[in-house]
């Protein structure tokens, strides 16, 4: 469900990118009550009349009990990208966005333990709450945070990871690699790639001791970044990642694959309420569910944010893709609306489960 909120600030970080704060009234505190490394869904209508849903991972610390919700989200511009702009050029305190409550599970809830994430640009901004919420509640917590930037101009939250330093010298370990300029200190510039981070991560932390992995930021790093530590012998349900700015592909028509049903019927239950429809030719199970249903929840469409997450109680689908469910999400049945399409003649989705 969306909710209007107000925009309470606006804030530059970079050249290219902005925090936005919005208030948050009473009687919505606790339906926006995150979980450190949720994000959050936001809708416009173009100047053409089109909806547009982008999601936006929130960068504040997580309210304890007892504490007022503050939401703040960080927004960097991409190329071509019709909210990024509007969030960068035209959004100004005051006005208000549609936003649907927090989702997502790349999270971590504060507890004991040694935890490290590997970073690049804007994808500190869900582990910035991460980390800022486990070192200030846990205080038996380690947390390394690994964090690759073109230049130091272009580096988001850089005041904000500074302060976790200094508040938590003996707990909090920061390392900082730009792949376009030199430092006067640190390690060499270059990009963090597969070799690489092989190399690098056992120099700089117990790899073996470290219970969990966050890996956030575009395709290319969070693959490598898996791949090394795949190597380095780290379990897969110790790596959680989140991939950053993928085509959704919307622009182009789909040609079903070899095996695909030519003429599927769709059962989906959607809140509490369940319906038959065909699907047509190349479209993904929730467009098949949209074009009844307009709340059918959603919002990159890319197979990144999971927001469309279903579960599949009968039938076979083929993902064209999948960067938001964990391994162990999709060997218990679940499975993105937006990416599948169906494989036998009956499938029926739940997405309330």
């Amino acid at each position: 469900m969306f909710h209007p909120l107000r925009v309470s600030e606006v804030e530059r970080l970079t050249d290219d990118s902005v925090a936005v704060t919005f208030a948050v009234p009473p009687e919505l505190r606790e339906a926006f009550r995150h979980t450190p490394g949720q994000h959050l869904a936001m809708r416009r209508m173009s100047t053409g009349g089109e909806e547009i849903r982008r999601t936006y991972s929130i960068c504040s610390p997580a309210a304890a009990p007892g504490e007022d919700t503050v939401l703040r989200v960080g927004i960097r511009l991409v190329d071509g990208g019709e909210f990024s702009t509007y969030a960068l050029k035209e959004l100004a305190v005051g006005d208000t966005v549609e936003v649907m409550e927090p989702m997502g599970r790349f999270v971590l809830a504060p507890r004991p333990g040694h935890f490290a994430a590997i970073v690049g640009g804007s994808g500190i901004t869900p582990v910035l709450s991460i980390a800022a919420t486990l070192l200030a509640r846990e205080p038996e917590s380690r947390f390394c945070l690994i964090r690759s930037d073109r230049t130091a101009a272009s580096t988001m939250f850089l005041d904000e990871v500074a302060d976790l330093k200094d508040r938590y010298p003996d707990r909090f370990q920061l390392v900082t690699v730009l792949s376009r300029e030199e430092q006067q200190t640190g390690l060499p510039s270059g990009r963090l790639d597969e070799e690489r981070l092989t190399g690098l991560l056992p120099v700089l932390l117990a790899v073996d001791d470290v219970d969990g992995w966050f890996l956030c930021g575009p395709f290319g790093l969070v693959q490598g970044a898996e791949r090394a530590l795949q190597g380095l012998g780290v379990r897969r349900n110790h790596i959680h990642q989140e991939i950053f700015h993928v085509d959704d592909g919307s622009s182009t028509a789909r040609r079903p694959l070899p095996g695909e049903a030519a003429h599927a019927t769709l059962t989906a239950t959607l809140d509490g309420r369940s319906g038959s429809w065909p699907v047509q030719e190349g479209e993904s199970l929730l467009e098949t569910v949209l074009r009844s249903r307009s709340d059918a929840p959603y919002a990159c469409k890319g197979g990144v944010c999971g927001t469309c997450r279903a579960f599949l109680v009968s039938g076979e689908v083929r993902m064209d893709r999948n960067y938001a469910l964990e391994s162990e999400e999709t060997e218990s049945g679940y499975v993105l609306a937006c990416q599948s399409h169906p494989m036998t003649a009956e499938v029926e989705l739940d997405f309330d489960r």
